[in-house]
């Protein structure tokens, strides 16, 4: 059996290497137990207009330290904890603040941002108010239309205040009306709305359409004027509503009789034979249609409807004289 014997040299440099490694050894176990020590690092997702920010390298066995205040004497914030296990981080808004607790904001503060509110905007111009209740008495009157449904004249009255009532114009030429007064069925009858003091309102014809200029505040009448010998039954509407019962205005409602050469003057919603709400310029919000009917569509327009009297016998009358028998009592028949 041959024995081998080792170089010198050789075993010297196997032992420094095996007091290397010992060393290696033992210092292993203090860098895996730091390396255990530092949690995982939360990273705040960026909301709008703000970039993510780096991770967190503060070592969780140190507690944040409080900054000094910068130049502008601002506190800066402490950081936010981390969040409970299994719940994902808060989105973080332009300030910092989580967005799921932050407050909206308010209608008024949407609109000094320039926001958009969702705050009804108050219609412009004039409506009708049922104003405060005048003493108007009436009577009834047998009245007898040649065509129930269909009256032989109609008219619309369009009223708003000054700037309304030429944007209502649309540009086009405004041709003012001597003594406020509309003619109507061919010069039939004259419709106008006149003020307290007994004037008519200014008023134009612009596109086909009859304007007048109202005022916010005032009260008014509608006045009708029959030019002719003959009597008619005129039914009379104000923002789409009849004015004899304030509901929804049709030609099948019954009217005001207007005398052969006669006059008008009708100055509210009527209330009772005796009483009614008299007519008053004010705003759409508190017009009489949308404080009763809450309907604002037909806001800013005065109808007028004419219907004939029935003259002359009528079919049933003629029959009836046909059949007329001159000796009822002896059971003849009329030849």
């Amino acid at each position: 059996m041959f024995t081998i014997k080792p170089n010198p040299a050789t075993l010297a440099a196997q032992s420094r290497r095996a007091r290397l490694s010992a060393a290696l050894l033992a210092v292993a176990p203090l860098l895996v137990s730091c390396a255990q020590s530092q949690p995982p690092a939360e990273v705040p997702v960026a909301g709008a207009g703000m970039k993510a920010p780096a991770p967190n390298t503060t070592p969780a066995s140190e507690s944040p330290v409080a900054q000094s205040a910068p130049a502008g004497g601002a506190d800066l914030a402490p950081a936010p904890p981390p969040p409970a296990p299994g719940q994902p981080p808060a989105i973080m808004g332009r300030g910092g603040e989580g967005q799921a607790g932050a407050a909206k904001p308010s209608a008024a503060a949407k609109k000094d941002q320039g926001g958009v509110s969702n705050e009804p905007r108050p219609q412009p111009g004039l409506g009708t108010e049922g104003g405060e209740t005048r003493v108007s008495k009436i009577t009834t009157s047998p009245f007898v239309r040649a065509d129930p449904a269909s009256p032989f004249a109609t008219a619309s009255l369009f009223y708003n205040d000054d700037a309304g009532a030429r944007a209502l114009a649309g540009g086009t030429a405004l041709q003012s009306i001597p003594g406020g007064s509309f003619s109507v069925g061919g010069g039939t009858v004259s419709v106008g709305l006149k003020d307290p003091s007994g004037r008519f309102f200014s008023a134009f014809i612009a596109g086909g359409r009859q304007v007048v200029i109202g005022s916010a505040g005032k009260s008014y009448t509608i006045v009708v004027k029959n030019n002719t010998a003959n009597r008619f039954e005129c039914v009379l509407s104000v923002d789409g509503l009849d004015v004899l019962d304030g509901k929804t205005a049709g030609f099948t409602k019954r009217g005001y009789i207007l005398d052969a050469h006669g006059e008008i003057e009708v100055d509210g919603f009527r209330q009772t034979m005796d009483t009614v709400a008299a007519f008053r310029f004010g705003s759409v919000q508190s017009s009489y249609s949308n404080k009763k009917h809450g309907e604002t569509r037909n806001v800013g327009v005065i109808g007028i409807a004419l219907f004939n009297e029935q003259r002359g016998w009528d079919q049933n009358a003629v029959q009836r004289r046909r059949d007329a028998n001159p000796f009822p009592g002896s059971g003849s028949v009329a030849p």
